[in-house]
Protein backbone atom coordinates (compact mmCIF):
# COMPACT_ATOMS: atom_id res chain seq x y z
CA UNK A 1 0.00 0.00 0.00
CA UNK A 2 1.45 2.99 -1.04
CA UNK A 3 2.56 5.90 2.00
CA UNK A 4 -0.12 8.51 0.37
CA UNK A 5 -3.11 6.49 0.20
CA UNK A 6 -2.49 5.59 4.06
CA UNK A 7 -1.74 8.84 5.12
CA UNK A 8 -5.09 9.61 3.40
CA UNK A 9 -7.11 7.05 5.20
CA UNK A 10 -5.26 7.62 8.51
CA UNK A 11 -6.17 11.72 8.31
CA UNK A 12 -9.96 10.47 7.60
CA UNK A 13 -9.60 8.24 11.06
CA UNK A 14 -8.04 11.12 13.12
CA UNK A 15 -11.25 13.79 11.41
CA UNK A 16 -13.50 11.21 13.49
CA UNK A 17 -11.48 11.21 16.62
CA UNK A 18 -10.80 14.92 16.44
CA UNK A 19 -13.40 16.79 14.36
CA UNK A 20 -12.19 20.18 15.14
CA UNK A 21 -9.05 19.78 13.99
CA UNK A 22 -8.13 21.11 10.82
CA UNK A 23 -6.29 17.95 8.70
CA UNK A 24 -4.66 20.10 6.36
CA UNK A 25 -2.12 21.12 8.59
CA UNK A 26 -1.20 17.60 9.48
CA UNK A 27 1.79 16.60 7.93
CA UNK A 28 4.84 13.34 8.68
CA UNK A 29 5.84 15.64 11.27
CA UNK A 30 2.71 16.84 12.87
CA UNK A 31 3.18 15.61 16.90
CA UNK A 32 0.04 13.45 18.10
CA UNK A 33 -0.17 15.44 21.32
CA UNK A 34 1.17 18.79 20.29
CA UNK A 35 0.12 19.51 17.05
CA UNK A 36 -2.86 17.22 16.59
CA UNK A 37 -4.36 17.28 20.36
CA UNK A 38 -4.49 13.72 21.24
CA UNK A 39 -4.63 12.48 24.31
CA UNK A 40 -4.42 9.10 26.06
CA UNK A 41 -7.71 8.02 25.48
CA UNK A 42 -7.97 9.62 21.43
CA UNK A 43 -4.59 7.55 20.96
CA UNK A 44 -6.32 4.88 21.96
CA UNK A 45 -9.19 5.47 19.61
CA UNK A 46 -6.81 6.05 16.76
CA UNK A 47 -5.04 2.79 17.49
CA UNK A 48 -7.82 0.58 17.52
CA UNK A 49 -9.34 2.15 14.52
CA UNK A 50 -6.35 2.00 12.97
CA UNK A 51 -6.09 -2.15 13.71
CA UNK A 52 -10.11 -2.59 12.63
CA UNK A 53 -8.92 -0.29 9.13
CA UNK A 54 -6.00 -2.18 8.43
CA UNK A 55 -6.24 -5.33 9.95
CA UNK A 56 -4.00 -6.40 12.26
CA UNK A 57 -3.12 -5.97 15.52
CA UNK A 58 -0.59 -3.69 17.44
CA UNK A 59 2.14 -5.99 19.99
CA UNK A 60 2.07 -4.14 23.00
CA UNK A 61 1.31 -0.94 23.37
CA UNK A 62 1.87 1.54 20.55
CA UNK A 63 4.19 4.77 21.69
CA UNK A 64 4.08 6.55 18.19
CA UNK A 65 5.39 10.69 18.18
CA UNK A 66 4.62 11.41 15.33
CA UNK A 67 2.06 11.38 12.58
CA UNK A 68 4.69 9.69 10.10
CA UNK A 69 5.83 6.75 12.91
CA UNK A 70 2.04 5.98 13.06
CA UNK A 71 2.25 5.56 9.02
CA UNK A 72 5.48 3.59 9.08
CA UNK A 73 4.26 1.29 11.52
CA UNK A 74 1.08 1.00 9.75
CA UNK A 75 3.64 0.85 6.09
CA UNK A 76 5.36 -2.37 8.00
CA UNK A 77 2.83 -4.29 9.16
CA UNK A 78 -0.27 -4.29 6.40
CA UNK A 79 -0.72 -6.38 3.97
CA UNK A 80 -3.22 -4.60 1.55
Amino acid sequence: MQRETIFSEVKEIMAQIKPSMDMSAINDDSQLVRDVGLDSLTILLLSLAIETKFGFKFEGTPKFNTVGEVLDYIGSHTTR
